[in-house]
């Protein structure tokens, strides 16, 4: 991880297939996350930050309001998102903190028989980059392990709370068993990297189109999503034409499964499902297509 590459594919990106000829494969991820933030209540020192609604109280107190909006997240918003992926089946790889599967029992199955991937997003939600390796190596088999036993199925990928640690990359190929990680924003392109010598595989994610700018500051009204899906995928599908791309949708339950911005996440795949060559794939499928085909 302590290498940096300017350079990727550059002015010429690899003449690529999608199956069935498609433009562009677009990745839907669901981050479940709630009920594994940071909180009091698990013992730690403080409480998790909501900068949509600014909190008057200090963070070494609990939060009610504050909670709640989590909770609507695993309460109502991920059955929401889950029912209009169906609606137009959209596969969709769902971003898994652990813990927050072991608070709601219900959801990790559902995942798997709605035909979505699970996917290693830690035990917890937090920050892997403040960890010492030996610490972040027991997270992970830990997630591993409690992802596998609440769903079925073991996570091929993994991705962090806002980013890697330097060991983050090397610890997931040492565990043994994954397939590819996302902890990157560097391409519109799965690439490989190198580690410990030999090829390891990326599939990039983005904070472009992504709901945390509701929470984060950027965007304010539910159109302001749609425009930034919608703009992302026309100019991706015109490049697509020659040269096939991907793209990344990332939400949140306990954001874009509320109402308005569900509807804006309705639209956006009206649009995508109206255009040819739109490939909707969980995340693993284009991981083992690129592996198999551009190996």
């Amino acid at each position: 991880m302590n290498e940096r590459d300017f350079i990727g594919y550059g002015p010429n990106p690899p003449k690529i297939e999608w199956p069935d000829g498609a433009r562009v494969a677009v990745s839907v991820v669901v981050n479940y996350e709630e009920g594994s933030e940071y909180s009091l209540l698990d013992g730690d020192p403080h409480r998790e930050t909501n900068s949509e609604v600014p909190s008057p109280l200090p963070l070494d107190e609990r939060d009610l309001a504050n909670e709640s909006f989590f909770e609507y997240g695993s309460r109502v918003g991920v059955w929401r998102i889950m029912d209009i992926l169906g609606q137009y089946r959209v596969p969709a790889t769902f971003f898994c903190c652990a813990l927050a599967l072991e608070r709601n029992p219900q959801v990790g199955p559902e995942i798997v028989r709605r035909g979505h991937e699970v996917f290693g997003h830690g035990y917890r939600w937090e920050e892997y980059y403040k960890m010492d390796r030996d610490t972040e190596r027991e997270a992970i088999r830990k997630a591993v392990e409690s992802i596998t036993r609440t769903t079925g199925e073991r996570p091929l990928g993994w991705y962090t709370r806002y980013g890697p640690s330097l060991n983050t990359r090397e610890l997931v190929v040492e565990e043994g068993g994954f397939l590819y990680d996302s902890n990157s924003y560097a391409d519109d392109l799965p690439y490989y990297t190198q580690v410990h010598g030999k090829k390891w595989l990326v599939v990039p994610y983005s904070l472009e189109v992504n709901d945390t700018k509701f929470w984060r500051g950027g965007m304010v009204n539910p159109k302001d999503f749609y425009d930034t899906a919608h703009n992302t995928l026309e100019l991706l599908h015109s490049e697509g034409a020659t040269n096939p791309k991907m793209m990344s949708v990332g939400l949140h339950c306990r954001i874009a499964g509320r109402p308005a911005r569900a509807v804006a996440l309705k639209n956006f795949l009206e649009y995508a499902c109206s255009l040819p060559g739109v490939w909707f794939a969980r995340r693993t499928d284009i991981a083992r297509w690129w592996l198999e085909k551009y190996p």
